[in-house]
C-alpha cells in the first residue's frame, strides 16, 4: 500500500508546543551523552551564531534560501511513503531517498528559522515511516548480498538512518516523551538492529558499505542516548548480539574470534597514513560523508573521544588526498571503480571541505574549494566557512605532484600524480582496493587541461539509471572494466592480473621504488610489480620531463619485463581522439571479430593490424583540437593491433572507444619504451592546424644491462638527450658510472637527463 499525505494544510500552520523537558543525568561506559538538542552536526551554539549572522554571509544565506525553496515546494507536495519495489533509479528508491534528504534538510531549517511548520514536517514523516516499517519484509529484488528494506540493500538503508538521524535530532525537543518512544520503538531500534545484527555479512566488514552501517547504527545512538548501540557502531557485532550464534540467517556469516570490525577498523584498515582510501577516490568520496559527519557528531557529544586527533589526524589528511586526486577541473580521476565526472562538487566533498577547514587548522587554501563549491553545509563548519570567505582569506589551493601511500602502514605501494604545465600523469601501483579495485597494476592515465587524452575506463555502470541494469554495476564491470586489457598496463598470454582472482590480488600489491620531484623540470615515479604473474617481473618508470627545445614537457615510459619463460605480451594504449597518422602500414579488417574469448579480449573488436617493420612505431592523433604523437620502441617481430571496445555486447553497456595494442611474441624478457608528446592545436574557426606534427625524429635504446638503463631521444631538429636509470639502487646520494658506445656517463642519484649537444 501506497501512502500520500495531504500536507498542504500543514505547511501553513504555526504550530507552539510546550514541552516540559526533564534534565536526567547518566553517566555511561562512554561518558554522559545526556544533554539538549540538537547536538549532533548543528549545535546549540551554532544555531545561535547563524541566526545572528543570517543577511551578512552570502554564501550562507545563498544556501539556505536554495534549501528553503527546495523543501517549502516539497511541502506543498505532501508526504509519500511508498511501499519498496525498485532497483536504484526507480520511483520508490528514489522516492525514499528524496525523503531522507528533505527530512535532514528541513530539521536544519526549523533549528535555523524556528519554524514550527519544518518540524511537523519531519515528525509527520517519521510517523509514517514508523507506521510501514514494522511490517515491512525484505526488499523485493534480490541481487543484493545484504537487501535491506527500504531499499535493494542494506547500504541504502544506512544512508537513510544516516540523515534521518540528524533529522531527529534536530526536532528532538520539539517531541514529547511519548512521541519519542513511539519513533524508537516502531522505527529507529529496530531499524538499527535490522542493518546490524540482522546482517553482520554487511555491518561487520572493512569497507565502505559498513562504514555507512556504523554510521548509521551510530548517529542514532547518539540521538537516542543508547550507549549499547554506539558500542556496536564503533566497534562491530559481537558473537553474543547475533539471536542466531555466528550466523546470519542464512548461514552464511560467521563472527570471526578477534577480528576488527567498526567505525574505528574502517578507520585502521582502508586508510594510509597519507589519507589514501584504498578502494580509489570515487569510493572515497562517497565514504567520506558518513567518515566525517559521525565525526563530527563524536567530536561534539564526546569530545574526549579525540576523533579527528585518530590515527594522526588521518580523516583531515583524507581530504587533502582526495582534492589531490582530481584533476584541473576537480573530477576525481576513475581508478577502480570510478564514474567520470564526479568531481568535489558533490555534496560530501562540500561537507568534507567545510569539515576540514574547521576541525583542522583553518587551512586558507580550502576556502578556495569552498568559494568554487558555492555552497557550504549549515551547520556550525559551514558557518566557519562562511565567515573564512566574507572576510576574505581565501588562498588558492595549487595541486601540486603527490606520492600517496596504500595500506594502513603505507607499505602497498601507492598512486602517484605528477603534474606540470597543465598536464597530469596518474600512475598506479597500490593494492588491490577491496571489492572495487581492478586489475590494473602499474597503470597509467594522461590529461592536458583537465581532459582525458590516454584513459582510464573506469567502471561500467550507469549510476541510478534505472533502464540499464535498475542503475547497479553491469555483469560488464566484472567481464572488462575490472580486467587488465582494459588498462594501460602490461597483459601476460592474454590473462589478467592474478588470473582476475580477487583473493589472489587482494593478498598482494605493487612495490614503491621511486619518487622524485626535487627538480620540476624532471619528474620520476616507478614502481615494481612481482606477483601478478608468476614468474614475471615487472618495472615501470614514468617522468615527466621539460627540455629545450620541446614545445612541452614529454611523458617518458619504459616498462621492463622479466620472466622465467616466454610469453606473448600485449601493452594497451587507449587514447582518446581521432587517429591522424601511423608510420607503419596497416590492414583495415572487414569483418569484425572479437580478439579472443575471456579476461576482456571478447569486448575488444579487432579493426586493423600491422607488422612493424621500423625500430620505432609513431602513432598520431587529434584530441580535443590538440594533436599527440605516440613515438615507441619496436623490433621487426613486434606486431600492432587496431581495436575498439564493444564487442559481446549485445545490449550496448560499453562505451565505442578506441584502442592500440602493441604486441610482442615469445619473449620472456623484454622492455617497452616510449614518448608521449602533445604538440600543436587546430582551431576549427581559422581552421589552422599549428604544429601539427611530432617534434621527434627517433627513439632508441642505448643500454640495457647491470641493473641500468637508458633511452635517447633525438628532437627533429637535432637534439639528443639521454635519460639514464639506475633500477637496483634508488638512492639519492650514489654514484654511478656506466659506459655507452665509448661514452663514459656519470652522475649523482637514481636518474639523470644528459643533453649530448
Amino acid at each position: 500500500m501506497e501512502r500520500m499525505l495531504d500536507y498542504c494544510s500543514v505547511s501553513k500552520m504555526k504550530l507552539v508546543k510546550h514541552l516540559t523537558i526533564f534534565l536526567v543525568v547518566a553517566t555511561y561506559s562512554f561518558g554522559s551523552m545526556a544533554q539538549d538538542h540538537p547536538k549532533l552536526i548543528l549545535t546549540q551554539e551554532g544555531v545561535k551564531e547563524i541566526r545572528a549572522k543570517m543577511g551578512r554571509l552570502p554564501i550562507l544565506d545563498k544556501t539556505l534560501a536554495t534549501i528553503k525553496e527546495e523543501v517549502d515546494t516539497a511541502i506543498e507536495q505532501g508526504i509519500d511513503v511508498p511501499v519498496p519495489k525498485d532497483y536504484s533509479g526507480g520511483y520508490t528508491h528514489e522516492t525514499h531517498k528524496r525523503n531522507y534528504r528533505l527530512m535532514q534538510k528541513a530539521g536544519i531549517l526549523y533549528q535555523l528559522l524556528d519554524d514550527y511548520t519544518y518540524a511537523v514536517y519531519v515528525h509527520e514523516m517519521l510517523k509514517a515511516y514508523a507506521d510501514l516499517y514494522p511490517n515491512l519484509p525484505i526488499h523485493p529484488k534480490e541481487r543484493s548480498y545484504a537487501r535491506g528494506k527500504l531499499f535493494w540493500q542494506c547500504l541504502n538503508d544506512s544512508n537513510w538512518l544516516v540523515y534521518a538521524s540528524q533529522a531527529y535530532d534536530c526536532i528532538y525537543d520539539y517531541l514529547s516523551k511519548k512521541e519519542r518512544k513511539h519513533l524508537e520503538k516502531n522505527l529507529f531500534r529496530p531499524f538499527a538492529d535490522f542493518i546490524s545484527i540482522k546482517n553482520p555479512q554487511f555491518f561487520n566488514r572493512i569497507h565502505n558499505h559498513s562504514t555507512w552501517g556504523n554510521v548509521a547504527v551510530g548517529m542514532i545512538a547518539l540521538v537516542m542516548e543508547d550507549d549499547a548501540l554506539l558500542e556496536r557502531a564503533l566497534y562491530g557485532i559481537k558473537d553474543v548480539e547475533l539471536n542466531t550464534g555466528t550466523k546470519d540467517n542464512d548461514g552464511g556469516f560467521i563472527i570471526e574470534e578477534g577480528k576488527e570490525a567498526g567505525f574505528y577498523a574502517n578507520l585502521d584498515e582502508p586508510f594510509s597514513p597519507d589519507g589514501y582510501y584504498t578502494e580509489g577516490p570515487y569510493y572515497q568520496r562517497y565514504a567520506m560523508y558518513p567518515f566525517l559527519i559521525f565525526a563530527q557528531a563524536l567530536q561534539n557529544v564526546k569530545p574526549e573521544l579525540k576523533i579527528f586527533e585518530y590515527n594522526n589526524n588521518v580523516l583531515i589528511k583524507s581530504v587533502y588526498a582526495l582534492l589531490d586526486l582530481s584533476d584541473m577541473d576537480g573530477d576525481f580521476f576513475p581508478i577502480n571503480d570510478g564514474q567520470k565526472g564526479m568531481s568535489y562538487y558533490n555534496t560530501s566533498l562540500v561537507n568534507a571541505v567545510d569539515v576540514a577547514y574547521y576541525y583542522g587548522n583553518k587551512d586558507p587554501k580550502l576556502l578556495d574549494i569552498a568559494q568554487k563549491q558555492g555552497t557550504v553545509v549549515l551547520n556550525d563548519a559551514g558557518l566557519s566557512v562562511a565567515k573564512g570567505l566574507k572576510n576574505n582569506q581565501q588562498l588558492p589551493y595549487v595541486k601540486k605532484s603527490i606520492d600517496l601511500r596504500d595500506g594502513p602502514n603505507g607499505e602497498e605501494g601507492g598512486i602517484s600524480v605528477l603534474r606540470k604545465d597543465k598536464l597530469e600523469l596518474v600512475f598506479k601501483y597500490t593494492a588491490q582496493g577491496l571489492s572495487h579495485g581492478h586489475y590494473d597494476k602499474l597503470s597509467y592515465s594522461f590529461y592536458e587541461n583537465g581532459d582525458e587524452v590516454v584513459q582510464d575506463y573506469g567502471l561500467a555502470r550507469f549510476v541510478n539509471i534505472e533502464q540499464k541494469g535498475g542503475g547497479n554495476y553491469l555483469k560488464e564491470n566484472k567481464t572488462w572494466a575490472k580486467q587488465t586489457v582494459a588498462h594501460n598496463t602490461l597483459v601476460q598470454d592474454q590473462t589478467s592480473h592474478f588470473g582476475a582472482k580477487y583473493e589472489v590480488g587482494s593478498k598482494n600489491h605493487s612495490e614503491h621504488y621511486l619518487f622524485n620531484i626535487e627538480d620540476p623540470k624532471i619528474q620520476v615515479v616507478s614502481g615494481i610489480e612481482k606477483n601478478a604473474y608468476p614468474g614475471t617481473k615487472m618495472h615501470r618508470t614514468m617522468a615527466i620531463i621539460q627540455n629545450k627545445g620541446w614545445q612541452k614537457p614529454i611523458v617518458l615510459d619504459v616498462l621492463q619485463v622479466e620472466s622465467d619463460r616466454a610469453h606473448q605480451y600485449d601493452l594497451p594504449f587507449y587514447y582518446l581522439g581521432q587517429l591522424m597518422t601511423l608510420n607503419v602500414p596497416y590492414k583495415a579488417e572487414d569483418t569484425l571479430r572479437p580478439l579472443g574469448g575471456d579476461f576482456g579480449y571478447q569486448h575488444i573488436y579487432k579493426e586493423g593490424s600491422a607488422q612493424l617493420t621500423d625500430d620505432n612505431l609513431k602513432f598520431s592523433w587529434m584530441a580535443n583540437n590538440k594533436f599527440y604523437t605516440l613515438t615507441s620502441l619496436a623490433t621487426a617481430k613486434d606486431s600492432l593491433i587496431m581495436g575498439r571496445v564493444g564487442a559481446s555486447d549485445p545490449e550496448f553497456n560499453l562505451r565505442r572507444d578506441p584502442v592500440l595494442i602493441h604486441r610482442k611474441n615469445d619473449r620472456s624478457n623484454t622492455m617497452y619504451a616510449s614518448v608521449l608528446e602533445s604538440h600543436g592545436t587546430y582551431s576549427p574557426v581559422t581552421e589552422l592546424a599549428v604544429n601539427a606534427t611530432s617534434n621527434i625524429k627517433k627513439l632508441y635504446k642505448l643500454y640495457e644491462q647491470d641493473g641500468y638503463w637508458a633511452v635517447g631521444i633525438e628532437t627533429v631538429d637535432g637534439r639528443t638527450t639521454v635519460f639514464v636509470f639506475s633500477t637496483l639502487n634508488n638512492t639519492s646520494d650514489k654514484y654511478h658510472s656506466i659506459n655507452i658506445e665509448g661514452r663514459e656517463l656519470k652522475w649523482k642519484g637514481p636518474f639523470t637527463l644528459i643533453n649530448l649537444n
